[in-house]
């Protein structure tokens, strides 16, 4: 009796839950059509959740703990209480087997409590979420007594029993509601988001990172002579695909993102949860962010917002503000910890597409920037011929087309500014010091399109990337290094769309092999203490963490780490057209970032990156000294040959 009671209760919720996915799904479908290997994905699932998730989630003790007893406790005790309904019965070893799994949850439940309870994050949204430790509590605390109870032999009167029963369904119902707009939405929504994901090459079972923005249709269509609908971007929710709706979906408010934004903490408009929960808010009929339970963009109060399916997303009262849009560095701080693997800055970005291309909607700066950009293929609108000027004196060989050389040097936009100009003089003289064959292309070298595509304008990029494809293909070299990271990720990961498919290095990985080489000796070792700032770019984006600090250390170097670092490093501020866009916050994230500097006691921070450089350098007041690594490989290699 007590067995098929509780067989019959758990159906039911379940069959409750499974209407609820299926009603929820209507609004995901409602988005684009997006091709899905869905047999893959459904097979690679368990691999995603067990490991890619789990990698996440582990980052964090305590969380992994209680995340493997509350998810393997529930899942376990569900699959129990079915089999003994329907075929094996209530055997007092299978009561006492559920026992166990039941005892286990309700330890994770406890540490959930305490967590949500107790400890109380911040970044942890309330509402609807504060009833999950109860519930948990409620399901596995009920049904241990009872299962403890049957095996023993059924001790407990049997109304008292079917009471304890009724409870557990209703904690039960109550997790299950949280399918639709709840906790436990990732139980349904965040499991087919990892086995439809838009990007399934970030995973262990793909190449495990995949980071390039994928290109826009701008041909027009031959059959109807336009270019398709929605291609130019998103400008409501219906635009996105629907996958990516689905992502949004899989959002359960943990709070890693907010607590990694660099925007976030330095108080400009953007918390990536409620950008998220913005998006998933507007795909309800009449939506508003009155709801939301979290805490909201700094600056903007919540249930002021505004929207729907089928309106545009952005504007001073819809769902999202403009300010929030381009206050995102594209820094992939968020994407990074999300537990569900959301992808916000493809959101961002197909958002800024539309205002860019469609509407003409760019903010002023960066507006006038781009306009200079189209003219000139610089951002600054200057000769392309200036973008030498830096070296003087210091004769450069240019590789003419259907020349070769063993390693072309790409300078990027960075040459034009004086403070940049000294870091790629050094990088020259290590190059002719070390006897690298190298050249570079002289005024055929255009911008690489990586600040335009961050702010939307797709088609400027596009323009860029095709011409600097053709320039680099008409020659033959071994290898492109640069010191400029936004350039390596745009040549190696967003060029291969457009025919150019060659190996691109980092100045510090090709300085720390002429170093191991012997071909850089290390003759006057520094001796003084850094620490290493990672770009965006380079981390995050190429995962290249470790050859800067080996070449720190090889120069001799006392390297201090900063908590927020390698992968999870926290933004200069410099990336996603930020300083173009001029979006005001509490505080300048560079001084955010400044003060992780002066928290590790170091006198230097290193950095390998142009923008870091000047956003760092731009930091007013005492602090440590900002040296480009370059500059100082060169100091500590002064008197080799």
């Amino acid at each position: 009796m007590i067995a098929t009671a509780l067989t019959t209760v758990v159906l039911a919720v379940l069959a409750i839950g499974a209407a609820l996915a299926a009603w929820q799904s209507r609004r995901w479908l409602a988005g684009r059509p997006a091709t899905v290997g869905m047999v893959a994905g459904l097979r690679a699932l368990p691999g995603r959740y067990l490991v890619d998730v789990h990698h996440v989630v582990g980052r964090t003790p305590f969380n992994a703990r209680f995340h493997a007893l509350v998810a393997g406790g529930f899942l376990t005790a569900l699959v129990l209480l079915v089999a003994m309904g329907i075929a094996f019965g209530g055997s007092r070893i299978l009561w006492l087997l559920l026992a166990v799994v039941l005892a286990a949850m309700l330890a994770g439940s406890l540490m959930v409590w305490h967590r949500r309870r107790v400890l109380r994050p911040r970044e942890l949204s309330q509402g609807r979420f504060a009833r999950l430790p109860l519930s948990l509590l409620g399901f596995s605390g009920c049904l241990l007594a009872v299962a403890l109870d049957q095996s023993l032999g059924g001790v407990m009167p049997e109304a008292p029993a079917l009471v304890l029963i009724a409870l557990a369904g209703l904690a039960m119902a109550d997790l299950v509601w949280g399918v639709r707009k709840g906790p436990l939405k990732h139980a349904v929504h965040g499991a087919l988001h990892l086995a439809f994901h838009p990007r399934p090459a970030r995973f262990h079972d793909g190449r495990g990172r995949d980071t390039g923005l994928k290109p826009l249709p701008l041909a027009p269509r031959e059959d109807v002579g336009t270019v398709e609908p929605g291609a130019l971007g998103v400008e409501r929710p219906v635009d996105f695909a629907w996958n990516r709706l689905l992502g949004f979906d899989a959002c359960v408010q943990c709070g890693r993102c907010e607590t990694a934004c660099p925007a976030y903490a330095a108080g400009l408009p953007l918390n990536p949860k409620k950008l998220v929960q913005d998006l998933v808010a507007a795909m309800d009929g009449q939506a508003s962010d009155a709801a939301y339970a979290g805490n909201p963009h700094p600056g903007r109060g919540v249930g002021k917002a505004h929207g729907g399916a089928a309106l545009p997303l952005i504007g001073p009262d819809a769902m999202i503000h403009p300010d929030t849009l381009w206050s995102c560095t594209t820094c992939r701080a968020c994407v990074q910890e999300c537990p569900m693997m959301i992808e916000h800055v493809d959101a961002v970005v197909d958002l800024r597409r539309f205002q860019t291309l469609e509407l003409g909607a760019t903010p002023a700066k960066a507006a006038v920037m781009l306009e200079e950009l189209r003219a000139t293929d610089n951002p600054g609108g200057r000769a392309l011929a200036r973008r030498w000027d830096w070296a003087a004196g210091l004769p450069l060989p240019r590789l003419p087309a259907g020349g070769s050389c063993d390693m072309l040097l790409w300078v990027g936009d960075g040459a034009f500014d004086l403070r940049v100009q000294r870091s790629l003089r050094a990088l020259v003289l290590l190059l002719r010091r070390a006897g690298v064959d190298f050249a570079v292309l002289g005024d055929e070298e255009l911008d690489c399109g990586d600040v335009a595509r961050r702010l939307g304008d797709e088609a400027t990029f596009q323009s860029l990337a095709t011409r600097n494809v053709a320039t680099l293909n008409a020659r033959r070299f071994t290898r492109i290094v640069t010191a400029d990271p936004h350039a390596l990720h745009t040549l190696r990961n967003e060029y291969p769309a457009f025919g150019g498919r060659w190996t691109v290095v980092h100045h510090t990985a090709l300085l720390l092999e002429l170093i191991a080489g012997g071909a850089l000796p290390v003759t006057k070792p520094l001796g003084r203490s850094v620490t290493f700032h990672d770009p965006c770019y380079l981390g995050r984006y190429n995962g290249e963490i470790e050859a800067p600090r080996a070449l720190l250390d090889a120069i001799g170097l006392e390297r201090r780490e900063m908590p927020r670092s390698g992968l999870r490093s926290s933004c200069c501020g410099g990336g996603g057209g930020t300083p173009l866009t001029d979006v005001s916050g509490e505080r300048r994230i560079p001084d955010v970032r400044m003060e992780h500097v002066r928290e590790t006691g170091a006198s230097m921070v290193a950095v390998a990156c142009p923008n870091c450089a000047l956003m760092l350098e731009g930091v007013v007041g005492p602090r440590p000294d900002v040296a480009e690594i370059a500059e100082l490989v060169l100091a500590a290699t002064e008197t080799a040959r």
